[in-house]
């Protein structure tokens, strides 16, 4: 289970979130930005599972580090996280999602299961190069895309 979503995850998180603190201090070192302890433990409650987190769910989490943490900290530091590239916000949930491509900007699918809630991120350059040549076709501009596709992941149509 999460501690933060409980959420049954399936696998051990520990190796996603070393990899993704490992790649955000390298990212932020490489950029001049800050990596306070703050987004890194906001960044590293994201990571504690494959399903979207709210913000309340990591305010929680903070005050239950000990840290008296208020809404605008946690806000914040999601923002930076996403201005980053280290976090994505699933808008269908209003939650946030670690992004297993940090290093590169890229257009971004999400596969999102009505079942048990986990989130796959998806980076297919067709979908991308689609949404863009229709968009193209309209005489519009596109600066951001974010497609999330719901449905029920592998696992729990095995359940089903």
């Amino acid at each position: 289970m999460s501690p933060v979503t409980g959420i049954k995850t399936g696998h051990d998180h520990d190796h996603c979130i070393a990899e993704a603190l490992g790649a955000a201090e390298a990212l932020c070192g490489e950029r001049g930005a800050r990596l306070t302890d703050i987004r890194r433990r906001v960044l590293e409650l994201v990571w504690q599972s494959h399903a979207p987190v709210g913000a309340y769910e990591i305010l929680e989490a903070l005050r239950a580090d000990g840290r008296g943490a208020q809404p605008p900290t946690v806000y914040r530091a999601l923002e930076f996280l996403i201005e980053q590239g280290l976090v994505h916000k699933i808008e269908s949930r209003n939650a946030f999602i670690g992004c297993t491509h940090p290093a590169e900007m890229h257009s971004y699918q999400f596969l999102i299961c009505r079942a048990c809630g986990s989130v796959a991120e998806l980076t297919d350059r067709a979908i991308a190069s689609a949404i863009d040549a229709g968009a193209r076709k309209q005489g519009f501009a596109a600066t951001r895309s974010t497609v999330e596709i719901e449905g029920q992941c592998a696992a729990c149509q095995k359940v089903a």
